[in-house]
């Protein structure tokens, strides 16, 4: 069986918590894209841990978290990650990382800085991890996949290439110092010692556990809206943060993906550029951003202060659309029992049509929200286990929002604590 863990919208719907909540029924836990350019944090009996590139699911001694050949992989990155859970008394986890997967090396940091600065006010408020340089390498094929690193003549001769084609652009492009083939080329061996104790064929590993009947968990990065494919088109990530790349980027056959879980936030935040119909701003913003999350609504991986906004229909019913849903996991609702009254995005207005479909950013840029708005419950729900025991206009919400989108909630998380859940 396996299950994917997805987001709806932008990215930080708190899919961590998710994530390490279904795993405790999970053998095995995949990241299938992405690099440590997006945290997930997870609150537990550790303590309280921002992951960038360690699935959610690290901190049960029955799991093995797995890398896929989607992922982005930054070696040192990852190997830190792993250290400073353990110094916190974590056991050390069982890891595998693909052989296929391919490794973000330092220049691609250095030139996803380098651009940001050139574009100046038109940047894509990139987190600078490297992860367009990498991806747009990648697919040019002149990227680092973690067998070469086996094959130290291939690596010889590719260095100087990939050195040559760079420096054309550090040159001429940006005025900045040069790559040399070797320095490269000790990078890579350097990369090598730390990761080879990891490194498997996670596709055939896979194929084993499926066949033994074992429970399999994709995890997610970002959310449907930041897809390079079906999101806001250019301010998006550079991997596919959908479900179905899940079967790519972790080596898997579609067909076994049954289970969608996409998680969806009970009101909107957004990191980074972009269209945002339902961002509210000024004090109604700060209010909700001071109260959201965990100790606010602040990036896991940046500490920017997120974009907010209420919570907005149509890019939620169309985001889990493009998932394949067949749960919703509604987070966050705790932080919305101060409003009198709760508004939601219904529709958007565009040139005074008014439409509940997701539209391609250029229309997008020019939508207004229509926002109806429902009777808060003003009291405080963590605690609560049980759905009926939820306050009715509480209830109401949850219902008036299921009904709009389409898709079955149930899940619903009302605090940030791995306990803090109720099952519809």
């Amino acid at each position: 069986m396996v299950k994917a863990v997805v987001g709806a919208n932008w990215g930080d719907e708190g899919k961590g918590k998710i994530t390490d909540m279904l795993a405790k029924q999970a053998d095995i836990i995949v990241r299938f894209q992405g690099g440590a350019n997006a945290g997930h944090t997870i609150i537990n009996d550790y303590g309280k841990f921002a992951l960038h590139t360690l699935p959610s699911g690290v901190f049960y001694n029955h799991t093995t978290s797995v890398i896929g050949n989607g992922v982005a992989l930054d070696v040192p990155v990852l190997i830190n990650e792993i250290q400073s859970i353990v110094d916190r008394n974590v056991p050390t986890p069982k890891i595998k990382v693909s052989n296929r997967a391919q490794m973000v090396m330092s220049y691609h940091k250095l030139f996803d800085q380098y651009e940001e600065e050139r574009l100046g006010k038109k940047s894509f408020g990139s987190t600078k991890s490297g992860i367009a340089p990498f991806y747009s390498d990648k697919y040019a094929k002149i990227g680092f996949q973690v067998s070469e690193l086996f094959d130290e003549e291939l690596l010889k001769e590719k260095v100087v290439r990939v050195a040559e084609q760079k420096n054309v652009l550090l040159e001429h492009l940006y005025h900045k110092p040069l790559i040399q083939p070797d320095e490269l080329f000790d990078e890579l061996m350097g990369y090598k010692k730390m990761i080879e104790p990891y490194v498997c064929d996670v596709s055939l590993f896979l194929h084993e556990a499926l066949k033994e009947g074992k429970e399999i968990l994709l995890e997610g990065q970002l959310g449907t809206l930041k897809d390079p494919d079906h999101g806001i088109y250019p301010m998006v990530t550079s991997s596919s943060t959908l479900a179905a790349y899940g079967a790519i980027g972790a080596g898997i056959p579609p067909y076994e993906i049954n289970k969608i879980v996409t998680v969806c936030k009970a009101y909107s935040s957004a990191v980074g550029a972009g269209a945002f119909v339902s961002e509210i701003f000024g004090e109604e913003a700060d209010e909700l951003r001071r109260r959201g999350g965990d100790g606010g609504e602040y990036g896991a991986t940046t500490g920017r202060p997120r974009r907010m906004g209420w919570f907005d229909v149509v890019a939620s019913k169309y985001g889990c659309r493009m998932q394949g849903t067949t749960d919703v996991a509604f987070t966050v609702l705790d932080v919305l029992g101060y409003l009198d009254e709760i508004p939601v995005c219904v529709a958007y207005d565009i040139d005074g049509e008014i439409t509940t479909e997701f539209p391609p950013t250029y229309l997008l840029e020019k939508a207004k929200p229509v926002i109806e708005k429902l009777p808060g419950w003003k009291c405080d729900i963590r605690g609560i286990r049980k759905y009926e025991d939820l306050p009715e206009n509480c209830r109401k919400y949850i219902e008036f929002v299921e009904e709009k989108i389409g898709y079955p909630i149930t899940l619903v998380s009302n605090g940030p604590g791995r306990e803090d859940i109720i099952y519809r």
